[in-house]
C-alpha cells in the first residue's frame, strides 16, 4: 500500500447534508477500493483561478490516505461521476 494526497475542489453552493453525504462518499470508495484512510483537512472556500461549470469559488478539501498503486485510477473515475466535484488531484506522496 501506498501513500496517497488527493485535493477536492466541491461546489460551494454545496447544503451542509450534501456535503456531508460527498465526504461520506469518498470515504466509501477509498474503503471499497481496500484502502484505508489518515486524514482529511478542511481548507475553506477559496477562489478558482478561472471559472469551472460557472463556479468562481469552490470548496477545497486535503485527504490523506492508503492504497494499492492500480486502485488509484479507478479512484479518479469515481470522483469524476460525482457530480458535486469540481476537480481532483491525487498525488502520490
Amino acid at each position: 500500500m501506498e501513500h496517497y494526497e488527493a485535493m477536492f475542489i466541491l461546489k460551494p453552493d454545496l447544503a451542509k447534508d450534501d456535503l456531508d453525504k460527498v465526504l461520506g462518499h469518498i470515504q466509501e470508495i477509498i474503503e471499497k477500493n481496500k484502502g484505508s484512510h489518515e486524514e482529511l483537512k478542511e481548507l475553506g472556500r477559496q477562489k478558482l483561478a478561472y471559472p469551472i461549470e460557472k463556479y468562481k469559488e469552490g470548496l477545497y478539501y486535503l485527504k490523506n490516505f492508503h492504497i494499492t498503486p492500480d486502485a488509484v485510477s479507478m479512484l479518479k473515475r469515481s470522483f469524476g461521476l460525482n457530480e458535486s466535484i469540481l476537480r481532483v488531484l491525487i498525488t502520490k506522496v
